[in-house]
């Protein structure tokens, strides 16, 4: 059973997704919170496997709301709700440690299947979508970041990886799929995905666009 907590300023917004999600035999709506604030005191007290999370919230934004529950270190994923596929709040999300992000109109059969992915261990944004997202906000990383970036000495989170990690991480930033790896440096796609499992246990990456987040960080990947 995948647990959820909505986060939601909007009570019928809030309500629509508890009906859809609680249609479904294999989640359960744990929470609701109607702000950034309480989304992180509920996700600390309940643990869900998933907060749905709405940007736009009084008191605590839910990118800030996200930051604070990764920065928590439990289990939890968070799946973000954007109005544009392509606005600076999708890509703060990603960059505050969210697993995904979702349009709101995107339709239920989405959000099931995104909250499913989520719950697993995917990330929810199509590997070519996050690349277009970092290549048009990289000029936004952070002071600090691009500092280290501009340093000569490898990062230490890089490493530990072998050559054909740093290859398949380089690619992954790139937006190729585990499918186009296989078949583009001629593997197994069971070897591909094992390479990136690897890479992101070595990286201490939460999941494949942390990972990707992480390339363009340390400058393995330059924006187009």
């Amino acid at each position: 059973m995948t647990t959820v907590l909505i986060a939601d300023d909007q009570p019928l917004q809030r309500f629509g997704f508890r009906m859809l999600l609680e249609s479904q035999d294999d989640m359960t709506v744990v929470g609701e919170a109607a702000g950034g604030a309480e989304a992180a005191r509920m996700t600390a007290d309940l643990h869900p496997d998933v907060v749905l999370m709405d940007v736009r919230m009084p008191n605590l934004d839910g990118i800030e709301a996200t930051r604070r529950i990764v920065a928590g270190g439990g289990r939890t994923r968070v799946l973000i709700l954007t109005t544009f596929d392509l606005d600076e709040y999708a890509y703060a999300g990603l960059r505050a440690g969210a697993s995904g992000f979702l349009v709101k109109d995107a339709q239920p059969e989405e959000l099931l299947s995104g909250v499913r992915a989520v719950a697993s261990g995917d990330a929810v944004v199509a590997p070519g979508l996050t690349r277009r997202l970092l290549d048009a906000y990289v000029h936004h990383l952070p002071a600090a970041a691009a500092a280290a970036a501009q340093d000569d000495s490898p990062d230490p989170r890089l490493a530990s990886l072998t050559d054909r990690e740093s290859e398949i991480l380089r690619v992954m930033g790139q937006g190729w799929t585990n499918t186009e790896i296989a078949e583009r440096l001629h593997l197994a796609e069971s070897t591909v995905k094992t390479h990136v499992g690897r890479i992101l246990a070595k990286t201490g990456s939460r999941d494949r666009v942390q990972a990707v987040i992480l390339a363009y960080d340390t400058k393995l990947v330059k924006p187009s």
